[in-house]
């Protein structure tokens, strides 16, 4: 099935790991076959990623982007999941649906659960002043 993208004037998205902005005014895109598509309110870099549950998030999203250096980018994300286990036990049932997601080859739906694990971080860390 076909997925359409609206991108707004500026927006920047990635495409099978091809970096993309926005030049013009909005635009429809159309994808027509499988693709590994993140738009920007999506993406991580180094200098955004910086807490533990962030870290995990930028490896996984690596993997999916480059499925061909995956295993690479696993092995990271994994360590960084399992870091951010022991110092936060709480989350225990987001970093398991994540690993399910992963486990099943569905890299874009572990990076969404992923985004949640960010957000449970950044509730813990809202309690630490």
């Amino acid at each position: 099935m076909p997925l359409k993208l609206s991108v707004s004037k500026g927006e920047r998205f990635i495409v099978n790991g091809v970096a993309i902005r926005n030049a013009g005014d909005s635009a429809e895109l159309v994808f027509e076959n499988q693709a590994q598509i993140l738009r920007q309110k999506d993406i991580l870099t180094n200098e955004t990623a910086t807490t533990p549950a962030a870290r995990a998030y930028l490896a996984l999203q690596c993997a999916y982007l480059f499925p061909d250096k995956s295993e690479h980018y696993l092995s990271h994300f994994q360590e960084f999941l399992d870091d951010f286990l022991e110092a936060a036990p709480s989350a225990r049932a987001i970093v398991d649906e994540i690993m399910e997601k992963v486990s099943e080859d569905k890299l874009y739906q572990g990076l969404k659960a992923c985004g949640r694990l960010i957000s449970h971080e950044n509730e813990a860390l809202a309690h630490v002043v």
